[in-house]
């Protein structure tokens, strides 16, 4: 007599072709369904409340900023600016600069080129233009990781670096200890400590075994193909990515919580010896409008608050472009996806939030 072998698979019952087990996300969604037709039924206005709350989020940002603001021009400049030193030799000259320290860490040179083209033009056109040429070097994905978390840790925009050493000069803060500590030395400490201990599938490389990175096309196709490259991170890009961000802070101000986020920015960047109201315009806004309000109240402060909020705003931020603009860049221009760029960004920034407070905290007394 033969008995039938039972198994996990036949003690599910198969379901008819006309019904379906219902899945996690269909409950979500007839949640979801439920909440709008109450809030329809007895709160009409809700919806229109929260649409509109999330447009004046994001209406000022991306058009009086981007489209129409210095902000977008900026980043259009940026990339013709930095594509046309790309053409000079800048990107192989950087190259031969940076050998001889990546050696000595074990790293591939080009994971400092992102960094360098951040601190002469954009956050954003350095990823566009760094993104290809860590791949062509052959870097890893843990380089490319340790390429963002470095480059964060750098001012982004020119202005902001002259803004603050005006803030720091009128602080009557010595200006060339506090930039060699904050600006230069982050090259150089951040790939050391990273590849030892987070990112550590790096490799040596001799400059014999890297491309050069000089293109040979002519100024005038490489300047146009620059402009409109440019205009496509612009609008295709990072117009996007900011307004998904602000967005979100328009549901968040809508619900009531974010006037408590930002007071808690606002206490955390006092604890950490940074100037509340500059270090919160520096995360949520502009590090370069943070800069120039500063440097208009440097001499009646704090020279260590000071010293912190400059430190600050050297660097990656607002909060927009390490989780909106650099991840989606990098995604479109690197080996690493979107989780992978966000994770290296808010890594450097946090070490940003560390130097700010140990440099503001222990070097500004020997700097005064």
């Amino acid at each position: 007599m033969k008995t039938s072998v039972t198994t996990p698979d036949s003690k599910k019952e198969k379901l008819p072709d006309s019904k379906r087990a219902w899945k996690k996300i269909e409950v979500v969604g007839i949640v979801l369904l439920g909440i709008c037709l109450l809030l329809l039924m007895f709160s009409p206005t809700s919806l229109s409340g929260l649409f509109n709350s999330i447009m004046e989020s994001v209406q000022p940002v991306v058009v009086d900023v981007f489209l129409t603001g210095v902000v977008g021009t900026a980043i259009i400049v940026s990339v013709i600016i930095g594509r046309l030193l790309e053409r000079l030799g800048f990107t192989d000259a950087l190259v031969r600069i940076f050998v001889p320290a990546m050696k000595l860490i074990g790293v591939n040179p080009a994971v400092i080129i992102p960094s360098v083209y951040n601190i002469f033009g954009d956050i954003n056109a350095a990823g566009k233009i760094s993104g290809p040429i860590l791949k062509r070097a052959g870097a890893t994905k843990d380089e490319q990781k340790l390429a963002i978390a470095t480059m964060v840790q750098s001012q982004q925009s020119f202005s902001t670096f002259m803004l603050g050493m005006m803030a720091l000069t009128f602080a009557g803060v010595n200006v060339f200890v506090v930039v060699l500590l904050a600006v230069f030395m982050p090259l150089i400490v951040s790939p050391l400590l990273l590849s030892k201990l987070l990112y550590r599938d790096v490799k040596r490389v001799e400059i014999g075994n890297l491309p050069t990175f000089t293109p040979e096309r002519d100024f005038l196709p490489t300047m146009f193909s620059a402009a409109r490259e440019g205009v496509e991170l612009l609008l295709l890009i990072l117009i996007p990515a900011v307004a998904l961000v602000f967005a979100v802070i328009g549901v968040l101000d809508y619900i009531g919580i974010w006037a408590a986020i930002e007071s808690s920015l606002g206490s955390v960047m006092l604890f950490l010896n940074i100037h509340p109201e500059t270090g919160v315009l520096s995360i949520l806004v502009s590090p370069t409008l943070a800069m120039g309000q500063l440097q208009a109240m440097a001499g009646e402060i704090d020279p260590s608050l000071v010293v912190g909020s400059f430190v600050l705003a050297s660097s990656g931020l607002p909060l927009s472009a390490v989780f909106g603009q650099v991840p989606v860049v990098w995604a479109e221009s690197s080996d690493l996806s979107e989780r992978e760029a966000m994770g290296a960004a808010v890594l450097g920034i946090t070490m940003r939030l560390a130097t700010a407070f140990l440099i503001a905290f222990f070097v500004t007394p020997l700097v005064v």
